[in-house]
């Protein structure tokens, strides 16, 4: 068994350049131009019905068109990034393919093929972004600063991603894009099985519906094996899905997949004998709500996918009465599978919970030199005042690496030292001119010191300013103004304490740049966050 998952097709959009400089030029006509081949190519290939109708672009998306002559530049190089990672990608898994082949396994071996990131991904904004992060955080990245690093998107320094027209364009002939659960756009993707000693169909298409859940019980039926019903003394949940072994034989095998349930920040749908129920988007992907709305808001659209594919065509006012049915049986699927409560938050819904500073009221943490930490299990230092004091001993050389980091270089923040001088970084999605540095000008003396940061958060919502103030032995040596703060995610990179465990914050050092003298400890306080 081998499960194999290199996260291509999902930000951050990486490639040797080689690769991506393969796909120069082939995005140049935009996002519209490409749906329309796309479209075209999957009605050539039988992939999709005859009757299949190409939904059109929703108006919050523009026409490429519409662009200027950089963002359209821009967006064609986000692209090509996109593109050359997956042929990269898709090389790799050609690899594994051919030395199973020279081993002789090939043919009697089951290759689960699917590809795809819940529907292509619109998280980049309307116009890409040089930072994943800042377009999850909802933060846009200007046109004009990505086109000055173009021939960097891609490497080791960014973290890019297409633009939302592009997702739409990846999702042909569906609406939307990954968030959007409600549409086939948002979860629909390719899978292939091959398994040349075991299905005798050689290029064969099959329709019947199915979700990724029926993966494991179509293996274990065709591999013989009955799932155990306790493990180590554990009584197993029930496998929710089923097999789909009987479609390998035949085309027209019924369908075992009777209803499914989708969610994700309250856009939800529910298949049922051939019909979609799906809520219509209140926010878009590429966007951070203004203010809070309700689950039940949303309007409900009905879709008869069995003659309508791409779901073009909404019946919802001609069939009020299923429609009505299928809004109850979502719910009855949502109490049997934990869905409610619906939530339809996105950053504000960041799980506080797991973070070690909710627990109890504990507002007070000690680290020690160690292993890579887990974002989880590092104090929330967003949105909410801080400070940090990293207990330090410093031998004659002088002092230099890091007391402390979190996040990366598309953002973060260090503690660190730079030829004797203490420094702390703050960097904000490395957008130019909001990455701030405050720095002491005395060089740390041999021997024992309290290096500190106090980050005094304006307040007033998510994001906001702060105020940094560095302190040496507790004496201000240098203090500075944030106007913008990250709001909901870091980049998982995780927390070093002593070295640098992930991408380096910024491009003055190098990771790991371990501290050369020695971190006794890192102790934070935490101020609770507001309401």
């Amino acid at each position: 068994m081998l499960y194999f998952s290199p996260g291509s097709a999902h930000a951050p959009l990486q490639a040797p350049k080689p690769w991506i400089d393969r796909f120069k030029g082939r995005y140049d006509q935009g996002w519209d131009k490409l749906r329309e081949e796309s479209f075209a190519r999957q009605k050539a290939l039988g992939v999709i019905p005859p009757d299949a109708e190409l939904t059109p672009r929703p108006p919050e998306i523009p026409a490429w068109d519409s662009l200027s002559a950089d963002e359209r530049k821009v967006a064609a190089r986000l692209m090509e990034v996109y593109a050359g990672m997956l042929a990269h990608t898709d090389y790799q898994v050609g690899r594994v393919i051919e030395e199973l082949r020279a081993q002789g396994e090939l043919d009697n071996t089951i290759v689960v093929y699917i590809q795809g990131d819940n529907g292509a991904s619109a998280e980049g904004g309307l116009t890409g972004t040089a930072s994943d992060i800042a377009g999850l955080n909802g933060v846009p990245f200007p046109s004009a600063q990505i086109l000055e690093r173009l021939d960097h998107m891609g490497d080791r320094t960014t973290s890019p991603h297409y633009p939302a027209g592009f997702a739409w364009a990846l999702d042909t002939p569906f609406q939307w894009t990954k968030q959007v659960a409600s549409h086939f756009g948002g979860v629909r993707n390719g899978m292939v099985v091959s398994w040349p000693a075991g299905i005798k169909a050689r290029g064969e298409l099959r329709s019947q519906f199915a979700h990724v859940i029926d993966i494991a019980p179509t293996l274990y039926e065709a591999i013989g094996v009955t799932p155990p019903s306790e493990v180590a003394g554990a009584r197993q949940q029930p496998i929710e899905g089923v097999s789909l072994a009987s479609t390998f034989a035949s085309a027209g095998a019924p369908e075992v997949r009777k209803t499914q349930y989708f969610e994700m920040f309250g856009n939800r749908a529910l298949y049922k004998d051939g019909w979609v129920a799906a809520t219509h988007p209140i926010r878009l992907p590429w966007t951070r709500p203004t203010q809070p709305f309700d689950a039940n808001s949303f309007k409900w659209e009905l879709y008869n996918v069995e003659k309508d594919f791409s779901q073009a065509h909404d019946l919802a006012a001609q069939e009020p009465a299923r429609l009505k049915a299928m809004q109850a049986e979502f719910m009855v699927q949502a109490r049997a599978h934990q869905v409610l409560p619906l939530d339809p938050r996105t950053l504000e819904r960041t799980p506080q919970a797991l973070r070690p500073s909710t627990l109890n009221g504990r507002t007070e943490f000690s680290y020690f030199p160690g292993p890579r930490l887990h974002d989880s299990a590092f104090p929330e230092l967003k949105n909410r005042s801080w400070s940090m004091t990293a207990s330090v001993e410093v031998g004659q050389a002088p002092a230099q690496g890091v007391m402390a980091s979190q996040g990366g270089h598309s953002a973060g923040w260090v503690l660190a030292a730079f030829d004797g001088r203490p420094t702390f970084i703050y960097n904000f999605f490395a957008l130019k001119g909001q990455t701030l540095r405050l720095r002491g000008e005395a060089p740390l003396t041999p021997g024992r010191h309290a290096v500190a940061v106090d980050f005094q958060y304006d307040g007033g919502g998510m994001g906001k300013g702060a105020t940094l103030v560095l302190k040496v032995d507790g004496a201000e040596v240098a203090r500075g103004r944030a106007e913008y703060t990250v709001p909901g995610w870091w980049p998982l990179e995780g927390v070093g304490v002593g070295r640098d465990v992930g991408t380096p914050v910024t491009e003055d050092y190098r990771v790991p740049f371990p501290f050369s003298g020695r971190v006794e400890r890192l102790d934070v306080k935490v101020t609770p966050p507001a309401a």
